[in-house]
């Protein structure tokens, strides 16, 4: 099987589901295009300078604008709607440090501007600055749109809800994305993207009968929706239906032969499946995108699996390299170097491990069991009891428990723990139960 870990940096990297802040405010469209749209108050001028400005801005001529902007604005430099048209125009041009600039001089020459608030919030959540965007998103939801309409203000509730989505690991409010997305709502109509959103929260909050319901409805009237399916094999596999989410798949890239997502979760099915297919499928993958290291560990996961542990730890070699540090890539290269039978690489690598995370149950249990192969008993014991602050004993820790203490010739200890062994095994060790027994037999003589 594998590990957990693979799965959720996979989908991390591949992005399966990301309702795009980026798409929100990466283009211009939707937004107020300049003053074109926006109605001065009763008490402002607007100059012939700047409505040639915003006729160019209407037909995308930016250098006209900016030659109208300029020099109107080095004379008025606090005419906050001349200000906002030079930023979008900046905006347009992916001049975004230019224009945030021109859209902040816009808000101090007039706090109550919408579509300056609106467009600064959107073009900072473009930049992943999430806590600089939120302010200027939150104020534009307070503020009248004017003839933009409210389809706007419901982008800014819109956006809002992608950044207070929770954040694995976050402190986020659970309910702040549902209320901002309700808000939305209120004021416009249902779109494909807000249901989408809606179920990925659901699975956020872990509704997740709230979210399959969802993808479904989006898949009901759109089956070529490959944001749903990709959401709803993400729920699928999360609860572990791998058949189901393994035939939702299939008929997906059909589709969408090739989709790197889509093949990804497949393969997380199969493998979860222990089916051979998910090798090639990921091998192919991985051809396809060398350069992916949450690719790389999922392969590097299977091919172990397959028993492949040399070709497996070639994989592990080259995340190891990217990421030295990494405790969970020098635990599974530790194991591989197990079945390899090189218990002294293979201790180094646990040994590394445990000393960057210590509460890693798999180094230590790795340290622990390398150590009894290299006749280290008190190596052994010292593991065993670090491993013990963080998880419960079983079968195998109690065997090297026994084993240790016999080998340092404490009886009484040997005697309780090969006890424990044979309790907790209860017939799934045959070999080791076998020993146990005879050992017993020996030191209660």
């Amino acid at each position: 099987m594998l590990r957990s870990t693979a799965f959720v940096l996979l989908f991390a990297s591949l992005a399966v589901l990301q309702p795009a802040i980026a798409q929100e405010s990466s283009s211009n469209d939707g937004q107020i295009p300049a003053g074109v749209e926006s109605v001065p108050s009763a008490t402002q001028s607007v100059s012939g300078e700047v409505i040639a400005a915003e006729s160019a801005i209407a037909a995308s001529d930016w250098k006209t604008a900016e030659s109208r902007l300029d020099p109107w604005i080095a004379t008025h430099p606090h005419d906050a709607r001349a200000l906002f048209d030079l930023g979008y125009v900046a905006d347009a041009q992916n001049r975004l440090d230019d224009a945030a600039s021109l859209y902040r001089r816009a808000i101090a020459a007039d706090p109550n501007s919408f579509e300056a608030h609106l467009s600064l919030g959107l073009l900072l959540a473009r930049q992943d600055k999430p806590d600089e965007a939120r302010p200027e998103l939150a104020a534009a939801t307070k503020l009248d749109p004017g003839p933009a309409g409210p389809a706007l203000k419901a982008r800014a509730w819109r956006a809002l809800a992608q950044i207070d989505r929770p954040k694995p690991g976050g402190d986020n409010d659970p309910t702040a994305a549902s209320n901002d997305l309700i808000e939305a709502l209120k004021i416009s109509p249902e779109t494909e993207d807000d249901t989408l959103l809606a179920a990925s929260l659901a699975e956020d909050a872990g509704q997740y009968d709230a979210a399959e319901g969802a993808y479904r409805r989006v898949l009901a009237k759109d089956p070529k929706s490959s944001p749903a399916t990709t959401g709803l094999a993400h729920l699928l596999l999360a609860r572990k239906q791998y058949p189901e989410a393994e035939t939702i798949l299939r008929a997906a890239l059909v589709q969408f032969p090739g989709d790197p997502v889509l093949t990804a979760q497949l393969a997380t099915a199969l493998a979860a499946q222990d089916k051979a297919e998910a090798l090639p499928l990921l091998q192919k993958l991985h051809d396809a995108h060398p350069d992916d290291s949450a690719v790389t560990r999922m392969l590097a996961e299977v091919t172990a699996d397959a028993g492949d542990y040399a070709g497996s730890d070639k994989l592990y070699a080259v995340l190891l390299a990217a990421s030295p540090r990494d405790p969970e890539l020098l635990v599974a290269h530790g194991q591989n170097l197990v079945h390899q039978l090189r218990y002294v690489d293979a201790y180094a690598a646990f040994d590394q491990a445990t000393r960057i995370d210590p509460a890693s149950i798999d180094g230590w249990s790795g340290l622990a069991f390398t150590a009894s192969r290299m006749e280290r008993p008190n190596d052994t014991l010292h593991a065993l009891t670090m491993r013990s602050q963080y998880a419960p004993e079983n079968a195998s820790t109690y065997f090297l428990w026994a084993i240790s203490y016999d080998k340092l010739r404490d009886k009484q200890q040997a005697i309780v723990y090969y006890q424990h062994f044979l309790d907790a095994a209860a017939g799934k060790f045959p070999n080791e139960e076998w020993q146990a027994r005879q050992r017993l037999e020996i030191l209660k003589k």
